[in-house]
């Protein structure tokens, strides 16, 4: 099974070509330059130096939502348009869900947090099993300090600790360690190679997933945002007035 998976749900772009247990390539950029700019460049480059013929895909991978509105949409569109040309299916993934797979056989339960603005962020919290990653709080969009309180619950109730990672942990860094210092539970921020969206880590979980026969026609396939856009929110305040 030969996967191309495709990330863009925040300010990283990532691309990897997986088959079977292999990561044959990836290419992964975080720096402020829009996807529409890059990812498809990033495909062909990475196509070219690996030699990839795109027939021979079983599949295309893309990161569903939550994340960026503009992310999302171009993630989207550049997977759609590849799964129709090369009549491939789709293996649609929760972007915190794949961000979970960035770690396997850990004790410590994993804590994704992408950063939502207004305090809020785009969460779940997992637990490692072996090699698989079993969803403990599914996906959600909450506020920074209910996610973690539910974290440090849980990770009392399991006897273990956390890991934090994501854009998250960086937009409210303060706020989480004056929280959690006072909790009583032992927990660390992931490492840079290990605390942001890889597209090998959604290639893991969409492998899983296209064996488990969880995808999609390219036809019926759609972004999930979770919350609506601030466009969105501007007008519907607009026409309450």
């Amino acid at each position: 099974m030969k996967l191309l998976a495709i990330d863009a749900s925040s300010l990283v772009a990532s691309v990897a070509v997986l088959e079977d247990n292999t990561l044959i390539g990836e290419y992964t950029t975080n720096y402020k330059k829009t996807h529409s700019q890059t990812l498809l460049p990033m495909i062909d480059a990475l196509s070219s130096m690996i030699d990839l013929d795109l027939g021979s895909l079983d599949a295309i991978a893309v990161t569903k939502g939550p994340g960026s509105f503009t992310g999302l949409r171009i993630g989207s569109a550049t997977a759609k348009g590849l799964a129709l040309a090369l009549k491939k299916p789709i293996v649609p993934v929760a972007t915190v869900d794949s961000m979970a797979y960035n770690f396997y056989h850990t004790e410590d339960l994993i804590l994704p947090m992408m950063d939502a603005r207004r305090n809020q962020v785009y969460t779940g919290i997992y637990q490692a099993k072996g090699e698989e990653v079993e969803t403990l709080v599914c996906q959600c969009a909450t506020g920074l300090f209910d996610i973690l309180e539910k974290g440090v619950s849980l990770a009392k109730e399991n006897d273990t600790g956390l890991i934090l990672l994501g854009d998250g942990v960086a937009a409210y860094d303060q706020e989480i360690k004056d929280f959690m210092k006072e909790q009583g539970v032992s927990w660390s921020y992931a490492p840079a190679h290990l605390s942001r969206q890889r597209a090998a880590s959604l290639g893991v979980c969409a492998a899983r997933l296209y064996r488990e026969g969880k995808y999609l026609d390219g036809m019926d396939y759609q972004p999930e945002y979770l919350r609506v856009s601030q466009a969105e929110r501007e007008r519907a305040e607009k026409a309450k007035v």
